[in-house]
């Protein structure tokens, strides 16, 4: 396998799940589960299919479920970076978990996306030199369970813009992304969200998509889950 250009992927799985109701009452929403195998563990599958060796998961409610559940897990090699007292959101969070990164860039996973195949190798493979972030997306109609009117749009040259005040986008961040870490390195620690950063590369003209043909589901709801399920019960996984 060619190695990536990557060392290490940061999986946010620090949020409430509140979208969730009682399903997250007494459970952070990772460790749902998916035709038997928890969202944590099938986002490291992915991880690992791509041959990062190393993964470094934000923690906050119910952060102790979470470290029992892979205690026992040793691929990718995993690293904790638990937010304590206040959640951090995502770019406070990676900002804090930076000195648990290895290398730059670094690969941000959500741990609530399910893709339609694996797309962590064409993410890899479309990083160039040239960009401070690529983040995957999908056209509007392949985003499942997303209430959104859509992110960005995308240029000839691969570069993302914002949405703005227009009525509606073509493209959705579906949350996976390859990000340079210095404009983080950079900013104040405390709780703020990686759209600030990825405005500043947008300005400087940093900011690049890439496409992925296939569906994503948002599995941020109980509808999430059953669209998922639909999802892998065809086989494309």
């Amino acid at each position: 396998m060619t190695r990536p250009p990557v060392e290490s992927a940061m999986v946010f799985a620090a949020g409430f799940g509140t979208r969730m109701g009682a399903l997250t009452a007494e459970r952070p929403k990772p460790l749902i589960e998916l035709s038997g195998r928890s969202l944590i563990d099938r986002t490291l599958d992915l991880v690992e299919a791509a041959g990062i060796p190393r993964a470094v998961i934000n923690l906050h409610y119910r952060a102790g479920m979470i470290r029992r559940h892979l205690a026992g897990r040793d691929r990718p090699e995993i690293a904790f970076s638990e937010e304590r007292p206040a959640i951090l959101d995502t770019g406070g969070g990676m900002r804090k978990a930076l000195p648990l990164l290895h290398g730059d860039p670094v690969l941000g996973l959500n741990s609530d996306a399910v893709w339609q195949g694996n797309p962590l190798p064409a993410l890899l493979a479309a990083w160039q030199d040239r960009m401070e972030a690529l983040l995957l997306v999908v056209r509007r109609e392949n985003a499942l369970c997303h209430a959104g009117t859509g992110d960005f749009f995308l240029d000839a040259s691969g570069r993302l813009a914002r949405r703005g005040g227009r009525a509606s986008a073509p493209y959705v961040y579906t949350g996976a992304q390859i990000l340079r870490t210095g404009r983080l390195a950079a900013a104040p620690s405390g709780a703020f969200s990686l759209n600030r950063i990825w405005d500043a590369m947008g300005a400087d003209g940093g900011l690049f998509g890439l496409v992925w043909p296939r569906r994503w589901v948002d599995v941020g709801t109980p509808a999430g889950i059953e669209a998922a399920e639909a999802l892998l019960a065809e086989g494309t996984r």
